[in-house]
């Protein structure tokens, strides 16, 4: 195996010079390539030889962090790429966090310096300004000085970037409210693309061929490296659009002639309600990988718009995937694969007990060869050795998905266990919500929960006690998006607010939030239920 990404950059660079490689689709009025751009390999590698020499003449190298900001612009890469070869970690930063958001990421994760694209530059500064206990250099990535400032703290550590340097520290939430980093290595990168690469089945992909188009976020880890990585192996294109646009979705596939692409659970639903265009008959998608596709839709889909999709499991800190991409699929439920080629997995009780098959459980899993368990994970949480030892009790992951399996080995998913509202493909914790609503002088308590949404999976749900003499009307319930809307991305502010009087606990105050609501009723048609979605929107 390579030693680096930028090492197997450079071996597809070299042997497919003419091959595409990254590229995004025309979208008219768009700050950023809006006719579309295509660029192949041997491209790139100019534009990264380029960037590779401004970072090392500036002094970057092992031990530092440069914080990217770049939305989903293929350039994204052309930087983690640089930083790569001179052994420098990339830190992907959500476009739509917030000030205090932005803040808490520079700080936690030391960045040295930020490359911004132009109209996020000011922002930026302001949270360098704030970061007052570490300089923090921010430059415009629309255009880039001849020189970058060096890293303000230390020189480059000595040696040479390997397996186990880090390449990117992504952000995952957890139930503690601030999202963690995710410590992830050159190995990690090279390993999970190569599990991808090798899937098979109906995800089977051929060499200079694909052109996979893939709407997630070069924030995730999903488009961010194993996707990337898996197109290097290939010698094969990534096409990423800057965000999921249903009413273009199928001419974009046409024109840019995919052979596959990545979904989430809105995508099905979004698309079976567009009206019927001759795209959608047109395109060439043979396959397609995702999550969270609802059972009642996926034969609806495939027999609509003609291409398989295959259900799979994966997390920011596993790398590799469980999919249901061998035959007999089963669309019709929530089965996404069996363990295999060394990833194991068990399903425990509270105890990490075993269960039974067919027993609702906690998904566990790890490597089973003589690697180690934690071999191809992500090294551990950034600052939090004490999270990490918490995740890998007893030498198996806990994933804090609910799960099942049946007697053929075929895992299912159930619910998340932990306090995870899974919006749109975004992993949102409920405790930052709470966190955010509850500094309001007008909060006396708040629990959040998820919804159901048949849209977007589920919506954020804001159970709210105002404060003695706060009337509870629909416009303190305004007051309470609004200012969320101003503290954290908007796709975290709630969507759903419910006033009550007090909110049920247990004996040691502990919020019992499944007893808010009668059981088996839905939260959204409680009387006095505020609906808040149409002014859920993201603000610039």
């Amino acid at each position: 195996m390579h030693q680096t990404v930028h090492d197997l950059f450079q071996e597809a660079a070299a042997d497919s010079p003419d091959n595409a490689f990254l590229g995004c689709p025309a979208y008219p009025g768009r700050a950023y390539h809006p006719d579309g751009v295509e660029f192949t390999y041997s491209q790139v590698h100019e534009a990264v030889t380029r960037l590779t020499a401004l970072y090392r003449d500036a002094g970057y190298g092992l031990g530092h962090r440069v914080a990217l900001l770049m939305e989903n612009r293929p350039e994204h890469f052309f930087h983690l790429l640089a930083l790569n070869a001179v052994g420098a970690s990339c830190v992907p930063v959500n476009p739509d966090y917030t000030h205090d958001e932005t803040l808490y990421q520079m700080q936690h994760s030391d960045a040295d310096l930020a490359v911004v694209i132009a109209d996020r530059v000011e922002r930026m500064q302001a949270v360098a300004a704030d970061r007052a206990e570490k300089l923090l250099h921010v430059v415009n990535a629309d255009d880039l000085p001849a020189e970058l400032p060096p890293p303000p703290a230390k020189p480059a550590q000595p040696g040479e970037p390997g397996p186990e340097t880090e390449v990117a520290l992504f952000y995952t939430s957890g139930t503690t409210g601030r999202p963690k980093g995710c410590v992830i290595t050159n190995f990690y990168f090279l390993n999970a693309g190569e599990w991808y690469w090798n899937m098979g089945g109906h995800f089977a992909m051929e060499r200079g061929v694909e052109r996979l188009y893939n709407p997630l976020p070069v924030f995730h880890m999903n488009c961010g490296a194993v996707t990337f990585v898996c197109m290097m192996l290939g010698r094969n294109c990534l096409m990423v659009p800057d965000r999921f646009h249903p009413t273009r979705w199928w001419k974009d596939l046409v024109d840019l002639r995919a052979t596959a692409f990545h979904y989430l659970g809105i995508v099905a639903p979004v698309l079976l309600k567009q009206p019927e265009c001759p795209e959608e008959k047109q395109h060439n998608c043979r396959f397609a990988l995702g999550a969270g596709m609802e059972p009642e839709m996926h034969p609806l889909f495939e027999e609509r718009f003609g291409t398989k999709l295959v259900e799979v499991w994966g997390m920011t800190e596993t790398g590799r995937i469980f999919a249901d991409n061998h035959d007999p699929r089963q669309i019709t439920t929530r089965a996404f694969g069996r363990p295999f080629g060394g990833l194991e997995a068990k399903v425990v009780d509270d105890d990490d007990t075993e269960v039974p098959r067919g027993t609702e459980g906690e998904l566990l899993v790890r490597w089973g060869g003589p690697e180690g368990p934690r071999h191809g994970f992500f090294s551990g949480y950034l600052k939090n050795p004490e999270a990490t030892a918490e995740a890998w009790k007893g030498g198996w992951f806990h994933t804090g998905d609910a799960v099942r399996q049946d007697e053929s080995g075929m895992l299912f998913f159930v619910d998340r266990k932990k306090n995870i509202i899974r919006r749109s493909g975004e992993n949102i914790a409920a405790a930052e919500i709470e966190a955010t609503i509850q500094a309001m002088d007008k909060v006396a308590q708040v629990a959040v929960m998820p919804v159901t949404d048949e849209m977007r999976d589920e919506e954020v749900m804001a159970c709210v006690v105002p404060m003695a003499g706060i009337a509870p009307t629909h416009e303190f319930a305004r007051e309470i998006q609004d200012w969320c809307l101003e503290k954290i991305a908007y796709y975290k502010a709630p969507g759903w607010l419910y006033f009550l009087d007090a909110l049920p606990v247990t004996g040691t105050q502990k919020v019992q939030k499944q007893e808010i609501f009668p059981k088996d009723t839905d939260p959204r048609e409680a009387e006095g239920v505020h609906d808040l979605r149409g002014t859920k929107k993201r603000r610039r």
